[in-house]
């Protein structure tokens, strides 16, 4: 039964690869128009002036790129934490209930996950109390 639909499932992926190809045709028109080209140019130099704070506010260009990075570091890793706190749950409480080597997998990707995700937000203070105090 698997492989039947395994074997059907694989001849409707090579039809549909075959016959719902979309041709694409070179025109005389841009690809981007003036709208969305100004937004990119307008989100560019957000983040080249906010990178011209950071280095600013810390007085050198290597610790502005650092604690420059580490925000956005400590911005993005609040969602992938807490996604990867769900995923180490689902392994722990759905998957493990058959499986004890799932059950224990799930807690570790749990506290891994936990762990990083307080590290993430903690070392841009960390950076710049070190900055402030440490360097004199």
């Amino acid at each position: 039964m698997k492989l039947k639909i395994i074997i059907i499932t694989v001849i409707m992926l090579i039809i549909g690869a075959i016959f719902m190809q979309n041709y694409v045709y070179a025109t005389n028109e841009r690809a981007i128009d003036e709208n969305t080209e100004s937004k990119i140019v307008e989100l560019k130099e957000n983040v080249t002036n906010s990178l011209e704070d950071y280095k600013e506010r810390y007085g050198s260009d290597a610790y502005g790129t650092v604690a420059y990075i580490l925000n956005i570091v400590r911005i993005y890793s609040i969602p992938i934490g807490f996604l990867g706190i769900a995923i180490g749950a689902i392994h722990q409480y759905v998957i493990g209930v058959r499986k004890l080597d799932t059950l224990e997998r799930g807690m570790a990707f749990i506290v891994t996950c936990v762990t990083l995700l307080i590290i993430c937000q903690i070392l841009p203070l960390a950076f710049a109390i070190f900055v402030k105090f440490g360097r004199g």
